[in-house]
């Protein structure tokens, strides 16, 4: 089982395996047709409050980590839903609309899921 992350924008490929939308809220200029994805798990996306808290401000990151897991903590369903998805299939991809490839939830949510699985 391998969980790839990668940026929605970017081209689909068949390494990606299941593609999965990360993301509270829709890409910008992303159309259903362009991103293919798979399945889209809103829920598993940061919550309003902590996205316009956090700004994508790097100087955030480790609080922003610890208040995405608190909020991982209290979606069982969702943390669910993706473990079992990622048991279905070899590789998932998580997709993700932030230009920061280093520091946005589809990289927290895969270390909690590798710490919660």
């Amino acid at each position: 089982m391998t969980i790839r992350l990668k940026r929605v924008y970017d081209s689909p490929d068949e390494e990606d395996g299941f593609r999965v939308l990360v993301e509270r809220l829709w890409p910008r200029g992303m159309t259903k047709e362009r991103a293919q994805i798979d399945l889209w798990v809103k829920e598993a996306g940061a919550s309003t409050e902590l996205r316009k808290w956090y700004g994508h401000d790097p100087s955030k990151w480790e609080e922003f980590r610890k208040r995405y897991f608190v909020e991982l903590d209290g979606r069982p369903q969702v943390v669910r839903q993706l473990s079992e998805v990622i048991g279905e299939h070899e590789t998932v991809t998580f997709l993700f609309a932030a230009h920061d490839q280093e520091h946005n939830n589809a990289v927290a949510l895969k270390e909690y899921l590798r710490a919660h699985g």
